[in-house]
């Protein structure tokens, strides 16, 4: 079973757990004004890059 030599340092522990962190989602709004993710299309109002790709359905009944 290895055991460590030395007590590592609080500086040393958070520099080799700098990394371990969940990354955070990036967010960019549409001119709609919906959040949606970088490089996908709009779910709210079907667009990408400024022109109609997708045929919206309202399911407000």
């Amino acid at each position: 079973m290895a055991v460590q030599q030395n007590k590592k340092s609080r500086s040393k522990k958070g520099m080799r757990r700098s990394h371990d962190r969940i990354a955070k989602p990036s967010v960019i709004y549409c001119a709609c004004g919906a959040p949606t993710v970088p490089h996908a299309i709009c779910p709210a109002c079907g667009k990408y890059k400024g022109r109609q790709v997708e045929a919206v359905t309202s399911d407000e009944e």
